[in-house]
């Protein structure tokens, strides 16, 4: 049975897997950023290490298919979409190194996911340190090992997505009809940050993801991949505060006009968002901002930071019941690729 055939339950395509083990190093580098497992205090906890040192203790949900059943059924979930955490995209290590890692990554996913399409399906990797090699690698996630798209970061070690250097590998997306979802990674601002390091996801992912989505526009990347199914995480961040702006200065200042062919607002609704925003009202902006074919459930489990109650807040909007199917599920798969099974 296949994700679009249960008409009932959220489809989340927010969720992180990091695997229960890593292959070992097999390079010849001293001091690669290459993450490890290790045990950690309790028997359902492991430590993720990179260069000896926790990055972050994981629970056993995070590669625990059984454990993530329970927990979606605590919230009517029906369908979880899997992509890697974040750091583990690699962009800083050496080529070959990310290659093997990613490999790594992409295949274990596929065999996770495999055969249970029905609850689970996952979005693979891709080294965008080397675009060529990242379009070669996202051709086997989507052709050989089945997955309907890849993850990727905010930045790629600095450069912004809407930079020329990555307009290829956005081409080959659009054109292998393959759903890419952004999240934050390695953000801008950390130094304008004061108190607890997890302020770098409560504070600083909504500006990093809101300028990664406007760079996307100011560069003109989505009017030359119109088909392009590219979704942003934590509700497209701070770009529905942005858009406003930006819309007057194309309205106003010839020079900002010139770089868009077409208007900032207009554009935006082409982009897919999750709801990952904490508050029914702002999920209803996020409604207004992007229409209600754009905007999906996500939750971000298994972390800390995870939305526990994403069925409350779809329950708690005022929306026709039309567009409270396409938030919950209809959209989600139509992003997927499945559009002509979702309903409407």
């Amino acid at each position: 049975m296949s994700a679009a055939a249960c008409s009932c339950g959220l489809v989340d395509v927010h969720t992180h897997w990091v695997p229960d083990r890593f292959p070992t190093y097999l390079g010849s580098r001293k001091g690669v950023s290459w993450p490890s497992i290790a045990p950690a205090t309790s028997a359902c906890q492991y430590h993720v290490m990179i260069e000896g040192k926790v990055y972050r203790t994981i629970p056993d949900a995070c590669w625990d298919l059984s454990r993530r059943e329970q927990d979606m059924a605590a919230v009517g979930v029906a369908q979880q979409v899997l992509s890697p955490m974040p750091e583990l995209l690699s962009y800083w290590l050496e080529l070959d190194d990310a290659q093997a890692l990613i490999g790594f990554l992409n295949d274990e996913l596929a065999a996770l996911v495999r055969g249970r399409d029905d609850r689970f399906t996952a979005l693979g990797a891709v080294p965008l340190q080397d675009v060529d090699a990242a379009i070669r690698e996202l051709e086997r996630v989507v052709r050989v090992l089945g997955l309907p798209g890849v993850e990727i970061g905010s930045n790629i070690n600095g450069l912004p997505l809407g930079h020329p250097t990555f307009a290829p590998f956005f081409e080959a997306a659009e054109a292998l009809g393959a759903a890419v979802f952004v999240h934050a990674l390695r953000p801008c601002g950390m130094d304008r940050l004061v108190g607890p390091p997890l302020l770098e996801q409560v504070l600083a992912f909504p500006g990093e993801v809101g300028l990664a989505a406007a760079s996307l526009l100011t560069s003109g990347t989505l009017m030359r991949y119109p088909r392009l199914r590219i979704a942003f995480s934590h509700g497209g961040g701070s770009l529905p505060s942005l858009l406003p702006r930006l819309q007057h200065a194309w309205e106003t200042m010839p020079t900002i006009r010139e770089t868009m062919v077409r208007a900032p607002g207009e554009m935006a609704r082409a982009l897919y968002v999750d709801n990952l925003v904490y508050d029914s009202h702002t999920i209803a902006n996020l409604l207004h901002c992007y229409g209600a074919t754009q905007v999906m459930v996500g939750t971000d489990y298994p972390f800390a930071i995870m939305d526990r109650f994403p069925d409350e807040r779809i329950n708690g909007l005022a929306i026709p019941a039309q567009t409270r199917r396409l938030l919950a599920r209809g959209n989600a798969l139509r992003w997927l690729g499945e559009g002509g099974q979702a309903e409407a």
